[in-house]
């Protein structure tokens, strides 16, 4: 709905909560954090966000197996605000290490896959490295092809990330 400092009131409500009805590596802590971060994202407050997804990383390292799917997915958030920050090879240093996680983790042709390999290709892009950043795009188009249904929206993505490449070393 867009009511941030109502949904921060909130969730931060119910971190106070359960930080003193938890012991301090409990999963859910982490997921409080993550939510909060979340919010933060979307308001635009990339500084904040990263501190509440890396506590939600630091918390789930004590809480999680050292390659539970979850801890992909907060490498990835904290990737993504890297890169909305511009802090690209810090963002692709992420990615990576969610990649990591997400081969031992994941079947071969997970969905998730697709994401760290866009994902990838994104930060190279945004670094320049068009050759690689297509070479990201297009690993994640073929995983794509076979995790995803024909018309999905994904698809697409990948498509024009592709041919965003393909323009860029054009010129």
């Amino acid at each position: 709905m867009g009511e941030y400092s109502k949904a921060l009131s909130s969730l931060e409500r119910s971190l106070e909560i359960r930080k003193i009805a938890l012991p301090p590596n409990h999963s859910s802590l982490a997921l409080s954090y993550n939510n909060i971060g979340s919010v933060y994202y979307n308001m635009g407050e990339y500084s904040k966000a990263l501190l509440s997804y890396e506590r939600t990383l630091e918390i789930q390292k004590l809480a999680l197996t050292p390659n539970h799917p979850d801890l992909a997915t907060s490498y990835n958030n904290i990737g993504v605000v890297y890169d909305n920050m511009s802090e690209y090879s810090k963002a692709l240093s992420s990615y990576e290490r969610s990649l990591e996680i997400r081969k031992i983790a994941l079947s071969r042709n997970h969905p998730d896959f697709a994401q760290s390999y866009n994902n990838i290709g994104l930060a190279y892009y945004n670094m320049g490295e068009y050759s690689k950043a297509l070479l990201s795009y297009e690993r994640s188009l073929e995983i794509r092809k076979i995790a995803l249904s024909p018309n999905h929206p994904d698809l697409a993505t990948s498509y024009n990330n592709i041919g965003a490449v393909y323009d860029k070393m054009s010129k």
